[in-house]
């Protein structure tokens, strides 16, 4: 094959792994079936410490991150607020920079305590990693914890090429994206090239999530990120729950593959730092 026709090597990842059975059975299925690159981890969930070791025999296939949360309390499980409370609250300086610290500490000490090892990545539910303050914290807080050598890279929701004429999307990058990638680029700290998967979590069959894979996938180079929701079956509960399934489905189909292979896109497994940049 030559480099002309290549095929663009993208990293796929599944957020909220310890959130609810059905989307860690997900995980897995996906992983094994060449479908997933990454997911990353709540900590904060209280399935946390009993579905880590599912993911010891996924490793090194399937990247492992840490997913810092703020916003889901896991059914009043863990301490959480309201996304508009936390961006309100971010952008106005409520947190003490020793607590958004702490709050950092706390879950890297979780994801270690349980994997034994650091996280591969680092990502945020609703992307709160990159609000105002905690982006500092968890700079701060990386920097101190780990060598370069051991350096977790970051997620970058700076969307790939056009996909900014998402509203959703730009707010999202307006919200710290931006500002974050370009602190975490000043840093030193490796990031993906450019990110995807934003949508309004309104796609009620495979089909029409399939028509939204298809547009991203159509922006995406080496490096770039899509984001993803799956699980075998609805979350109750969930504000998503509903969309997982649909989500997983598609991901797994014929259809997929046919896609990936159309676009000619390939989804990385395996180490990913040789995709990724400062």
């Amino acid at each position: 094959m030559s480099s002309s026709t290549a095929p663009r090597a993208l990293i796929l990842c599944a957020d909220d792994y310890a959130l609810h059975p059905a989307v860690d059975a997900a995980v897995e299925q996906l992983t094994l079936a060449g479908r997933l690159s990454a997911t990353s981890c709540m900590t904060t969930s209280p399935r946390w410490i009993e579905a880590a070791p599912r993911l010891q025999a996924l490793r090194p296939r399937l990247s492992v991150g840490l997913h810092f949360n703020l916003t889901e309390s896991h059914g009043g499980a863990a301490p959480a607020q309201a996304l508009a409370t936390v961006i309100r609250q971010a952008y106005t300086g409520a947190w003490s920079v020793d607590a958004m610290r702490s709050m950092w500490t706390q879950q890297l000490d979780a994801f270690e305590t349980a994997l034994g090892t650091p996280p591969d990545f680092i990502d945020g539910h609703q992307h709160v990693h990159q609000l105002p303050g905690f982006a500092d914290a968890m700079l701060h807080v990386l920097q101190q914890r780990y060598t370069p050598a051991q350096m977790p890279w970051v997620r970058s929701t700076a969307p790939i090429g056009t996909l900014w004429r998402s509203p959703k999307a730009t707010i999202i990058a307006l919200l710290g994206g931006w500002q974050t990638t370009r602190r975490l680029r000043q840093a030193g700290i490796v990031i993906n090239q450019g990110f995807g998967g934003v949508y309004g979590f309104d796609a009620p069959t495979p089909e029409g999530y399939g028509a939204q894979m298809a547009q991203w996938l159509a922006q995406v180079h080496n490096g770039s990120l899509l984001m993803c929701h799956p699980a075998t079956a609805e979350v109750a509960g969930d504000a998503i729950g509903a969309q997982r399934p649909v989500e997983f489905a598609y991901l797994m189909s014929d259809a997929f593959g046919t896609l990936l292979q159309a676009q000619q896109c390939q989804i990385q497994q395996g180490p990913l730092m040789p995709l990724l940049k400062l």
